[in-house]
């Protein structure tokens, strides 16, 4: 009796990146969902049972701007979120929910990484999602991986820059100083 050697590799995982306003929904194992956060909070949900789930990223807990750009709003996105499972065959009491973000980004303003944070827990309470996980607010960014079948998450942490980037951007923008000359320059 011979046996034929068979090799078994990974499956081929397709990254499909969430920006700001945006959420995907799928049932398809090979995929993996990516966002980088800073004060924004991206939800992952899905629902085990039914092998769908998807990852959305807001930038604010609610409002409208007129714009047509209602995603950038929490309220908004989650309801697509949850709508779209909906959709694909999922049922709100089998949903989990991962959330990530909501960091305070920047020192002596009005902190919306703490809002952001606040409003997707109580969504989630108020819906009936039971959340499973989350990694919210402190001081950095997170670069987030998501599989929305598997439910697996994984998250690294982006090290804060000495000052922060608009320390840095300030300091860029600040001419050098005039030489004493006491000559004139003209544009």
């Amino acid at each position: 009796m011979s046996m034929a050697a068979r090799s078994f590799t990974e499956p081929e995982t397709h990254k499909v990146h969430v920006t700001q306003g945006e959420y995907v929904v799928t049932s398809d194992p090979d995929i993996v969902l990516t966002t980088i956060l800073g004060s924004c909070v991206a939800g992952c949900l899905r629902d085990p049972v039914a092998g769908v789930g998807g990852m959305n990223h807001f930038l604010l807990p609610s409002g409208h701007d007129g714009a047509g750009d209602g995603l950038r709003y929490g309220v908004q996105a989650m309801e697509l979120l949850i709508n779209g499972l909906l959709q694909r065959g999922a049922r709100r009491e089998r949903m989990e929910a991962k959330l990530f973000g909501g960091g305070r980004m920047l020192d002596g303003l009005t902190d919306v990484g703490q809002q952001n944070a606040a409003f997707a827990e109580q969504f989630m309470r108020e819906e009936g999602v039971r959340v499973v996980g989350a990694s919210l607010r402190g001081d950095h960014a997170r670069r987030v991986q998501f599989w929305p079948v598997s439910g697996r998450a994984r998250q690294v942490l982006i090290a804060r820059a000495e000052g922060g980037v608009f320390v840095r951007e300030r300091a860029a923008q600040r001419p050098a100083p005039a030489p004493e000359s006491g000559g004139l320059e003209l544009f």
